[in-house]
C-alpha cells in the first residue's frame, strides 16, 4: 500500500518519516512554509536516538497525485481543517480509499464518514513536535508513538490490521482496536489540559483547572452515555513504552496546541477539545464553565497571534466563576 499523509507536521511529519524509513511507500500532502521547505531541502526527523533527512515526496493539494487503489490516507491535519481537506478528497480520490483519521479530538471521523464509506481512527499517543519548517520531532525513542486502530464506529476489518502491521515495523507500537472511539474519548479527556499548557505553562497539565476540566468533561461523556478508557486501563496500555528523551540537548517544550500558538498559526484546535465537552454540556445540560474558559482564552491568544505562556496562572484563574472557590492553582 502507499500511504498519503495530508497534513506534514509534527503526527504526519513523524509517521510518514517512520513509515518511509522501513520501506513503505508515502507521499505527503502539506501547505505553506512546511511545503516549501521539505521540496527544497527534504524532511528532517529528529529523535533523542537518531536523526535524517527524507527526500519525500509532498504535494500542495490532492488533485496533484495519481491515485490508485492501494492508497490509504491518513488524515493529521488539525480538527479545525478537516472539512475542507475532506471535501478536496473527496473531489479526487476512489471511491473505496481507506481513510485514518490520525488525529485528537472525536468529530474527525464523523466528517469523514459524509463522504467515504472506509472510515478508521487511530488514537494517537505520540509526543512530536514541529516547530520551524522542514523538521519533525519524535521525542519518544525507540518507540515513537502508540497507534491503536480500529474500524468507526467500530469493529475490526483487514485493512484495519494490514495498517496496523506496517506501523508496528514503523517504531510504533499498533494494535487494532474494535472499540476505538472509546480510546479517542479517553484521550479526549487528556487533551483538555492543552489550552491551559498553551495558556501559562506546562504546570497547567497536573494543576487545579485541569483536573476541574476533566472532571466536567466525564460527566458529560456519562450523561451522554459515551463509554471512555479511564486512567487505569490507559496507564496499563501505556506501560513505559514512551520514553521521553532529549533531542540536541533540549526537551520537548510543549503539546500540539502550545506548537500551533508557537508558529502563530492564529488558529487551534481548542473548538475540538475543549469545546467538545462545552457542546455536549449544552446539550446535556451539565455546567462546563472551566472548558468554556479555556476554549475562549486559548482562541484569543491564538487569533492574536501572542505565543504560549502569555497569561499567568492567576490571569485564567480570574475569568473562572467564583464560586468555583479557586484563588490559586493548586
Amino acid at each position: 500500500m502507499r500511504f498519503v499523509v495530508f497534513g506534514a507536521g509534527a503526527v504526519g511529519g513523524v509517521i510518514g518519516a517512520r513509515l518511509a524509513q522501513h520501506g513503505n511507500a508515502v507521499v505527503l500532502i502539506g501547505r505553506g512554509t512546511q511545503l516549501a521547505a521539505v521540496r527544497a531541502h527534504g524532511l528532517r526527523v529528529e529523535s533523542p536516538g537518531d536523526s535524517a533527512t527524507l527526500n519525500l515526496p509532498i504535494v500542495e493539494n490532492a488533485g496533484q497525485l495519481l491515485w490508485s487503489a492501494d492508497d490509504v490516507v491518513l488524515l493529521a491535519m488539525k480538527s479545525q481543517d478537516t472539512s475542507s481537506a475532506l471535501r478536496d478528497l473527496a473531489a479526487v480520490a476512489p471511491v473505496g480509499v481507506p481513510v485514518v483519521c490520525v488525529q485528537n479530538g472525536v468529530e474527525n471521523e464523523r466528517l469523514a464518514s459524509r463522504w467515504f464509506e472506509y472510515v478508521y481512527g487511530i488514537c494517537v499517543m505520540c509526543p512530536a513536535g514541529y516547530l520551524m519548517p522542514g523538521a519533525v520531532q519524535a521525542w519518544s525513542y525507540p518507540i515513537s508513538g502508540l497507534l491503536d486502530i480500529g474500524r468507526y464506529p467500530s469493529g475490526i476489518d483487514d485493512t484495519a490490521k494490514a495498517i496496523a502491521a506496517e506501523l508496528a515495523a514503523s517504531t510504533f507500537r499498533s494494535e487494532v482496536r474494535s472499540d476505538i472511539m472509546r480510546w479517542k474519548y479517553g484521550k479526549l479527556l487528556m487533551n483538555l489540559g492543552n489550552a491551559g499548557e498553551a495558556l501559562y505553562g506546562p504546570a497547567a497539565r497536573s494543576g487545579r483547572v485541569t483536573e476541574l476540566a476533566r472532571r466536567e468533561g466525564v460527566a458529560c461523556l456519562r450523561a451522554a452515555g459515551i463509554d471512555f478508557v479511564g486512567e487505569s486501563e490507559d496507564k496499563s496500555r501505556r506501560g513505559d513504552l514512551l520514553r521521553i528523551g532529549t533531542i540536541s540537548g533540549q526537551t520537548r517544550p510543549g503539546g500540539s496546541t502550545w506548537q500551533s500558538l508557537h508558529r502563530q498559526t492564529h488558529h487551534i484546535e481548542a473548538d475540538y477539545l475543549n469545546g467538545e465537552i462545552v457542546l455536549l454540556g449544552r446539550i446535556h445540560g451539565i455546567p462546563t464553565p472551566v472548558n468554556a474558559v479555556l476554549q475562549r482564552l486559548a482562541n484569543q491568544l491564538a487569533a492574536g497571534g501572542r505565543p504560549p505562556g502569555s497569561m499567568s496562572a492567576a490571569e485564567v484563574l480570574s475569568h473562572l466563576p467564583p464560586d468555583l472557590g479557586m484563588t490559586d492553582e493548586t
